[in-house]
């Protein structure tokens, strides 16, 4: 490994990275020393010039994601280590088995690698970069995956559309290692799936609401069942397998809805009991005459940062009023936020606000959050993104 800068923090405030939290902003650093580049490795320096630990070096407000707080380790051990330590805790939650063979292998902060996400579906690997420095040491992640994976086949590099925007335009998605085929199809809690990692949103699925989907299913049986915003029919898939009386999907996507539809088809159900509508969330709810049994609210984020807060606080408040003025009494709405801005507090409070608004009597029945392959280090809360809440309308 080449360091090839050291970075030298202000005084008063070194306390966060003491206690390990993997963000260093640039308010927070003194000096600069050495040939630095976006995306190089860095020592980090207290300002009495004990080294607190080693991170990528990156030109913005998060300049430094720290990696190692202990001594400067040797690159490819180094990501070889930490994917061993996030295989084996995933392996204690019995990921994978032969019920599920597809979930989260890196979480970013959470297994101690911001900027990396990498998705495991049944031989798969898709590795996805959010720092330039992730995106340089992309070959060394791709052989430690190699070797530390059993029955890899492929690994696919998808970082065009989350990497920074100066390096963004001038990269594109790739295969590393291999050369799957897509759509793959992947079982999740014994449903199948297909998963597209070229064409696809994000890594190809949204493996974040496993356990919530499996949930739904607990509510579903002989409902009628709305999903919105259903991307691949993930929610549908599993409401279905429960024995909902009929299910709707709705994406403003057609892509979207194209692959809902064979999911649908995958799991052996047909238009009988399903039907999905290309179009607007919103004009769909305000257009439907019929009520529901059990809602699914799953919105992308309405907001990626701090200045879109009050219009995705609105949005939420007014999907969720919508919701509410559909669904049957004794019916049931699965409510979510995907937006890191929007906190656990706020999102409840907007939640309430649209009770209100709708006249209707709710009763929470469970707090959702992400599953145990999105693991949050306690040493870094922001890594909480995904809030839900299952409502009992009266």
């Amino acid at each position: 490994m080449t360091i090839r800068g050291k970075v030298t923090i202000k005084k008063g405030k070194e306390y966060s990275i003491e206690r390990f939290h993997p963000w260093i902003f640039s308010g927070a650093i003194q000096k600069i020393e050495g040939n630095t580049e976006d995306g190089c490795w860095v020592e980090v320096q207290h300002h009495n010039g004990k080294v607190l630990g080693y991170g990528h070096y990156q030109n913005g407000s998060i300049a430094i994601r720290m990696l190692t707080f202990e001594g400067q380790p040797t690159l490819k051990n180094f990501y070889q280590n930490r994917i061993n330590q996030a295989l084996r805790l995933r392996n204690s939650s019995s990921l994978p088995s032969d019920l599920t063979n597809a979930f989260r292998l890196i979480h970013g902060e959470g297994d101690g690698l911001p900027g990396l996400i990498i998705d495991y579906y049944d031989g798969a690997a898709v590795v996805q970069a959010h720092s330039v420095g992730m995106h340089l040491d992309r070959k060394i992640i791709s052989i430690a995956l190699q070797d530390t994976i059993p029955g890899l086949h492929t690994i696919y590099y998808k970082s065009q559309s989350t990497l920074p925007g100066k390096i963004r335009d001038t990269k594109q998605d790739e295969y590393l290692f291999g050369m799957g085929v897509v759509p793959h199809i992947i079982i999740e809690n014994r449903n199948k799936f297909y998963v597209d990692w070229e064409e696809g949103q994000k890594t190809g699925f949204f493996l974040d609401q496993r356990e919530n989907r499996r949930l739904l299913g607990d509510f579903s049986k002989g409902k009628r069942v709305l999903n919105t915003f259903c991307y691949s029919g993930g929610f549908s898939v599993y409401a279905l397998n429960a024995h909902a009386e009929l299910v709707h999907s709705v994406d403003s996507s057609e892509k979207a809805i194209t692959m809902t539809r064979k999911n649908i088809s995958l799991n052996g159900f047909d238009e009988d009991i399903h039907k999905s509508f290309a179009m607007d969330t919103f004009d769909f709810m305000k257009e439907k005459q019929e009520a529901y049994d059990v809602i699914v609210l799953d919105p992308p984020a309405f907001a990626k940062h701090r200045d879109a807060r009050h219009q995705a606080v609105k949005g939420y408040q007014r999907l969720n009023t919508e919701a509410m003025r559909l669904i049957n009494p004794g019916g049931i709405i699965f409510t979510f936020s995907c937006s890191q801005v929007v906190d656990r507090k706020l999102f409840y409070d907007t939640v309430v606000s649209a009770a209100i608004q709708a006249g209707r009597q709710i009763k929470v029945l469970h707090h959702l959050s992400q599953p145990a392959d999105h693991p949050v280090s306690i040493f870094h809360p922001e890594g909480e993104y995904l809030k839900g809440l299952v409502l009992y309308v009266d």
